[in-house]
């Protein structure tokens, strides 16, 4: 589950984002401040070229003072340029900001910390809420200053002008702003809802790209596109329900004005009549009306850019607050002395603080260089077991030992570059095949990476490419077959020639020859390497010193492959039901993963 937090405490943990953008983040206000000042006097100087210019006659005192509005408003217009470049630069730099800081922190989540965000959902957050982000950041800081400020100004202006028209004002004012108010709180449920709609869209739409070959090849195109259908459709409806809500705020603000504007129109031709007000004051006033009403229609967008925000901070500030479960201990061991092995009584659980057992009870003891086989049924936690050796779960009872020290004790970086891991997923990346080689170490020179395939039999399909080793892989791999990503990854994590080599169920995408000749290879050249290799096949673990049969998340059998074949039903029976060619196994009775 995800961590929930408040929306002022979500408030001030992106804000500390903020970071070298505080200098324009504070400008852009001053740049708003300074264009209201410009706009306020304006109407001052149109009240004296009317009152003293025009009804006088005096073209001296239209040209004076008709020049002093037009430096007024070039002035003014330098402000409103200078906000408009301060308030971009501050919002898109803290949307910069916002995304590295969440990239970066999850580049620490260890397993447990990714398995409590769905991949859809994070890459809701770092696109789609730091949008919202972003643009509500730059209205609050041009809008959401000039907007009270001008409003303020002007209502003061309009005051000391006439109290009697200005009263006009600030009764439709507080009207409009306790209509704003219940608009907002009504639609404020519909936003915080639709993105949650916006991480299933986009789990839809990464979950058929990713598969694009799988559904074509079941021919399920219609179905995909029902289901993107459904999710885009729940979206629309979630949005027309918030703008349902938010439409009518601007036509009965704009009714509002013009109201208003008839009203003082009247009001003060009756006034102008009864010598009370000059025609100047009468526009100045005018001009004042459309100040406030505008500023309190620009709160309602700002207001409602904050409403769709809210929900946005709120899932930014949960990966931002999110602290991995594995700490990286202070003064950790920086050398994995060998790759001896021992699971003392350890117990693990996927839920941290609860949950049921995967592993029960596991004691198990593998010396360095030993070559290890696991075999069971899906489900039995073969990949749950050897993830806790490199530490991409803590157990929650019991030890695990590597090198004869825990692997808590351990530095993260130098245990994991020592325990090796080739995953049942194989990913690769965009870049060279050279490029991909060197995530085992990228320091490796070339005749290094061309050995590192020789042992893992890449190197084979890798001479038939017209660039060689310097041929582009696609992201994820999608050029290459599956058993050329697969020893590509095995040649990739033998190149940090670790204490530890786990094969993950890494050679199914390989003939049964190309798998005996990897690990032939493997141990002929890095013999004192403890390999633990899980597998579907039995022909790729009856060469193992030992094999561990799983079932249930419990250790069945621990011996030689010839005394498990006598010991140990699993074992046997698997066995022969694959020597018999009767294909897979029934994996209630123990079968394969």
């Amino acid at each position: 589950m995800e961590k929930k937090i408040s929306t002022g405490e979500a408030v001030k943990r992106v804000m500390r984002e903020i970071g070298e953008f505080r200098t324009p983040s504070v400008l852009t206000p001053i740049m708003m401040i300074g264009e209201v000042v410009v706009e306020t006097l304006i109407p001052l100087l149109m009240a004296s070229i009317i009152d003293n210019g025009i009804n006088k006659g005096d073209m001296k005192h239209i040209l004076l003072v008709g020049g002093g509005m037009l430096i007024l408003a070039l002035t003014g217009l330098f402000f409103g340029v200078m906000g408009g470049v301060y308030g971009a630069k501050a919002s898109t730099g803290f949307a910069r900001n916002l995304r590295r800081a969440m990239f970066t922190n999850i580049e620490t989540f260890s397993f447990s910390n990714i398995d409590r965000f769905s991949t859809s959902g994070l890459v809701t957050r770092l696109t789609t809420d730091v949008t919202n982000v972003q643009n509500a950041y730059q209205m609050m800081l041009r809008m959401f200053v000039r907007a009270p400020f001008s409003m303020i100004v002007a209502m003061t202006m309009a005051f000391i002008i006439n109290a009697r028209i200005a009263s006009i004002y600030l009764g439709a004012v507080i009207l409009l702003a306790i209509f704003l108010f219940f608009i907002m709180k009504r639609a404020t449920s519909y936003f915080q809802k639709v993105f949650k709609q916006y991480d299933a869209l986009n789990e839809s739409v990464q979950e058929n790209v990713n598969a694009i070959r799988v559904v074509k090849a079941y021919v399920r195109e219609e179905y995909e596109n029902d289901k993107f259908a459904k999710a885009a459709e729940n979206v629309y409806n979630l949005f027309v329900r918030a703008e349902n809500n938010v439409i009518i705020n601007m036509p009965v603000m704009q009714g509002t004005v013009y109201a208003v504007i008839l009203l003082i129109s009247w009001v003060g031709a009756h006034m102008i009549i009864q010598n009370e007000l000059t025609t100047g004051n009468l526009t100045s006033l005018l001009a004042y009306c459309m100040n406030i009403l505008m500023s309190l229609m620009m709160l309602g967008m700002v207001f409602i850019m904050i409403t769709m925000s809210s929900a946005a901070i709120e899932r930014i500030a949960e990966v931002l607050n999110e602290t991995t479960d594995i700490a990286n201990p202070e003064n950790g061991i920086t050398e994995v002395p060998d790759g001896s092995i021992d699971f003392n009584h350890v117990n693990f659980s996927y839920r941290q603080g609860g949950g049921d057992w995967v592993l029960h009870d596991i004691d198990l003891h593998i010396k360095s260089g030993e070559t290890i086989g696991v075999i069971g049924g899906t489900g039995s936690a073969k990949s749950s077991l050897v993830n806790l050796l490199s530490r991409l779960y803590d157990v929650q009872e019991g030890e695990v030992v590597v090198g004869g020290h825990n692997v808590r004790e351990y530095d993260l970086p130098t245990l994991r570059d020592q325990v090796a891991v080739v995953l049942q997923k194989n990913v690769l990346f965009s870049g060279t095949i050279l490029d991909n080689l060197r995530w085992g170490n990228k320091n490796a020179t070339e005749e290094e990476c061309r050995e590192a395939c020789r042992m893992a039999c890449a190197d084979e399909f890798i001479e038939r490419l017209p660039d060689g080793y310097n041929t582009w892989i696609e992201q994820g791999g999608t050029n290459v077959s599956g058993g050329q990503r697969q020893r590509l990854c095995i040649a990739r994590a033998l190149l940090k020639k670790p204490k530890i080599l786990i094969l993950d169920d890494s050679t199914s995408a390989v003939d049964t020859a190309t798998d005996a000749k990897i690990r032939k290879a493997m141990q002929e050249f890095i013999p004192g390497t403890t390999k633990i290799i899980i597998a579907q096949r039995i022909s790729s673990v009856e060469n193992a010193d030992r094999v561990i049969v799983m079932e249930e998340g419990r250790i069945s059998g621990f011996d030689a492959p010839a005394e498990l074949l006598k010991n140990n039903t699993i074992y046997r029976e698997v066995h022969e039901t694959q020597t018999a060619g009767g294909g897979d196994f029934d994996m209630k009775k123990g079968g394969e993963n």
